[in-house]
């Protein structure tokens, strides 16, 4: 019997207006309760579902994501507290769900990355949030060094914390604007993991590239969009810097993103011009 069904059975709701999915980060489970309204009834179903999964300690109720730093907006169902510490592939990441996004459908996404990296890289990281990438790069893959650019205050705290977490010295947090920063060196490979909109951060991303090397792209593009335009957008963005795409190393659907839109990543390899 599935998560939903048993649901039921405690409840006494009807299986058609239950949410299909949840998301358990920690000891926090988040749920989103489109179709039921009724205070009681989503007391009700938060009491289930420490029931039904004991090691939840808090069931929260997701209405949304906000803002420019994708800020859930999240009510308390049951529990006291949201701030947890949540364990993935031997990686420990403290944050609060409640104030900050993390994103489980991302894993294969990250464990995809680490096989790419070589030891001695230097990797730029230039949405950081708590360490989703970083941290799990610096860990496994031994680079020379990443470069961890976080302009969220509330993730970047989170970010020194799981630093401390993991015992990870190869990596070095830089609190700002990816688009307003200098660093002591240039990389071998950028990470764009934010969406939507990334292209709009391209300028930055060539400011930190060697003379050649890779970037990791992700972005949102509707199913008649691909894949045409994310590469007329690397190419064109890539002379303006005075680069050229080179070659592309793989182009892939991350996961569903909208009706008919989705998350997409493309690895590209970028090499400047002569002049």
């Amino acid at each position: 019997m599935g998560f939903k069904e048993r649901l039921a059975l405690e409840t006494g709701i009807k299986l058609n207006i239950l949410p299909t999915s949840y998301q358990v980060i920690g000891d926090v489970l988040l749920l989103k309760l489109v179709k039921i309204k009724s205070p009681s009834e989503k007391k009700k179903i938060a009491k289930s579902v420490v029931t039904i999964l004991p090691y939840i300690k808090t069931v929260c109720e997701v209405k949304g994501v906000y803002g420019e730093f994708r800020k859930p907006k999240v009510e308390i169902l049951l529990g006291k507290r949201t701030e947890t510490t949540h364990k993935e592939h031997g990686i420990l990441y403290k944050l609060d769900p409640a104030k900050i996004m993390f994103s489980k459908g991302n894993l294969t996404e990250r464990q995809r990355l680490l096989v790419q990296i070589k030891k001695g890289e230097v990797v730029v990281d230039m949405f950081a949030g708590i360490g989703y990438f970083s941290i799990p790069v610096g860990k496994t893959s031994r680079p020379k060094v990443v470069y961890s650019i976080e302009k969220n205050k509330a993730s970047y705290q989170y970010l020194l914390e799981n630093l401390k977490l993991n015992r990870i010295e190869n990596i070095i947090p830089v609190l700002g604007d990816c688009r307003n920063l200098t660093l002591p060196e240039k990389a071998d490979r950028v990470l764009m993991g934010y969406l939507p909109g990334t292209w709009r951060f391209l300028p930055a991303a060539f400011g930190f590239l060697k003379n050649r090397g890779i970037i990791h792209y992700h972005d949102t593009f509707s199913k008649k969009e691909l894949w045409e335009k994310p590469l007329y957008i690397l190419k064109k963005e890539a002379e303006k810097a005075g680069f050229r795409l080179e070659k592309i190393l793989e182009k892939k659907i991350v996961k569903d993103y909208a009706p008919n839109v989705y998350h997409v990543v493309v690895d590209a390899v970028f090499s400047k011009t002569k002049k």
